[in-house]
């Protein structure tokens, strides 16, 4: 039994989520809404997700503190933020909170399932990418004490030293790196793509 992908759209306008889900449920998605930030962060607290919709102006918390609130819980779960009340102020927040993409209402099916893919595919890098740091990190640590331990013979402890404490900023620059190298390879396949059309 497979695992459906879960996508929350919190939405004050329930015509908004039943617009998200007539499209995306087609394509093998579950589809949650929830009609303001509160509903929306208690929700998150207690369940899984893979990818959250949410509009900016809504009753009590804004699109964009739910926005900042979920990536300062949960860095590697993707935030498309969707309105109707655009700015660069916004645009600017948004990008600084880290949310995939700052999406302009009205919507149509094939914008909703083009940044559905897009946010999809960024968790997706980003998840491998944290994978390979967690499962390094030991690694690493084991061989750094490993290497402490024989410094004193070969006088590399500061060296040693060194690169012990580097290795968690080393892990984080992969991190920061990954999506620029995603989106390089998927503009790469889109030229090809093109010009194969062309």
């Amino acid at each position: 039994m497979s695992v459906l992908t879960k996508i929350l759209v919190v939405d004050d306008d329930p015509v908004v989520s039943k617009s998200f889900d007539r499209v995306l449920a087609n394509k093998g998605y579950a589809v949650i809404s929830a009609s303001n930030g509160e509903e929306a962060l208690s929700k998150l607290k207690n369940e899984h997700y893979d990818l959250v919709f949410t509009d900016i102006k809504m009753p009590g918390i804004s699109g964009l503190e739910v926005a900042e609130q979920v990536k300062a819980s949960q860095p590697w779960l993707p935030v498309v933020i969707v309105t109707g009340y655009g700015s660069d102020a916004y645009e600017a927040r948004a990008a600084a909170a880290g949310v995939s993409e700052f999406l302009r209402k009205p919507l149509s099916p094939e914008m909703i399932e083009a940044s559905t893919a897009h946010a999809l595919s960024q968790r997706v890098m980003t998840a491998t990418v944290a994978e390979s740091v967690e499962m390094a990190a030991p690694q690493i640590a084991a061989a750094s004490v490993e290497q402490s331990a024989e410094a004193p013979a070969k006088g590399s402890t500061i060296k040693n030293i060194a690169l012990f404490l580097a290795a968690p900023f080393i892990g984080l620059a992969y991190i920061v790196a990954m999506p620029f190298v995603g989106l390089g390879m998927l503009a790469w396949f889109g030229y090809k793509a093109v010009m194969k059309r062309a």
